[in-house]
């Protein structure tokens, strides 16, 4: 049996910084995480971070990622700041959930691919996730899947995203999708007084599992649809089923053709410096995560008069279904609270226009002031 207490579990504030892991942890106070645990099973080969932003609203939510870092310096750093991301994250999808994330460091895939990733790992993993008893609540990220959920599963009772054979709600997809167009939906009421996008021009770049839910969306509401991806079987699937759809050469004939809403719907990092210029579209709402290359993408957003729907708000379906996993899933149940996208992404506009601000920071003051208020303070 391994022994699955923390290698480190330590309280208090982390953010950033090189250095040795305990660096990374100690050398910063902006991120104010409540525990990180270090994980390590020599048998299984092991090694994983597991950071507790804020639990402040309830048990830490958030998936567990699966990657080969340069370092695990940079393995810390990315669950800090992905655990805080998570804290936000619930707060505005109104989740009685604080914000954690796990990294599992080292290739994803499996050992008989030449990665690390077996059963005996994943096993091992799920011990250290019910070693917090409850204090941590994972799920897919990057690198893991349903599959390997439903193995981390029977070590606790914490695991979600599970297979809907052991007890799980399977992909998220359906409703990250419905959720990203409630985001859509809520951006044309702010701009142009009407609740839909019927007649409008709406660019989605990635139509894979997200992308394609959206499409579907989107084609019902009455919206005129071009897309692009980099896959031609993704573009293909969704002409076949909506043959009404255009489609661009490449991501750059998308955004700099007329549009009036883009979505980025398929790598983080998609408004650039580059890219940011060259917008039509007088709406960003997408799914990808991570849309802003840097902090000053927003305010060159703004200068533009272009209205960006913050992407951690609008995504927020996946995440709210996995909630709901804990309590028995259930579709209609799930489908109601994503639904409520809609009047969160209302009140960030509204709140970013009457105080001055970019809607991400607007989101930001609103997740910070409800989990203050659960805290007392």
């Amino acid at each position: 049996m391994t022994d699955v207490r923390p290698t480190v579990s330590v309280d208090g504030p982390a953010v950033s910084h090189a250095g040795n892991p305990l660096s990374v942890l100690f050398q910063s106070d902006q991120g104010g995480h409540e525990q990180v645990v270090l994980c390590q099973d020599r048998e299984s080969g092991l090694k994983a971070v597991i950071a507790l932003h804020s639990t402040a609203l309830g048990p830490a939510l958030g998936g567990t990622r699966f990657h080969a870092y340069a370092s695990d310096e940079e393995a810390v750093l990315d669950a800090l700041n992905l655990a805080r991301g998570m804290s936000y994250k619930n707060a505005l999808a109104g989740l009685d959930h604080g914000g954690g994330k796990a990294v599992i460091i080292g290739d994803p895939a499996s050992t008989e691919q030449g990665g690390i990733k077996s059963e005996e790992l994943l096993l091992a993993y799920g011990r250290f996730v019910a070693s917090l008893g409850g204090r941590y609540v994972t799920a897919c990220d990057v690198g893991t899947y349903v599959a390997d959920m439903d193995v981390v599963a029977r070590e606790n009772r914490w695991t979600t995203g599970r297979s809907p054979e052991n007890g799980g709600a399977g992909d998220s997809s359906v409703l990250t999708a419905f959720g990203v167009f409630q985001g859509m939906r809520a951006s044309a009421q702010h701009l142009w007084g009407t609740p839909t996008l019927r007649g409008r021009r709406v660019g989605v770049a990635g139509v894979g599992k997200v992308g394609h839910h959206l499409v579907a969306h989107l084609v019902e509401d009455g919206a005129d649809v071009v897309i692009t991806d980099v896959r031609s079987e993704s573009i293909d699937r969704v002409r076949t089923t909506y043959p009404q759809v255009t489609v661009a050469d490449s991501t750059s004939a998308l955004i700099t053709g007329e549009l009036d809403v883009y979505a980025p719907c398929a790598l983080g990092g998609a408004l650039d410096d580059v890219s940011v210029p060259a917008l039509t579209a007088k709406v960003v709402c997408g799914a990808a995560n991570n849309q802003l290359a840097h902090p000053g993408v927003e305010k060159d957003l703004a200068d533009r008069g272009v209205l960006y729907a913050p992407d951690y708000v609008v995504n927020a379906g996946g995440v709210i279904q996995v909630a709901d996993e804990l309590h028995g899933f259930d579709f209609d149940r799930a489908k109601a609270k994503a639904t409520k996208i809609y009047d969160t992404t209302l009140a960030i506009f509204d709140r970013a226009q009457s105080e001055g601000i970019p809607p991400a920071e607007a989101a930001d003051r609103i997740a910070e002031q409800r989990m203050a208020e659960a805290r007392g303070h």
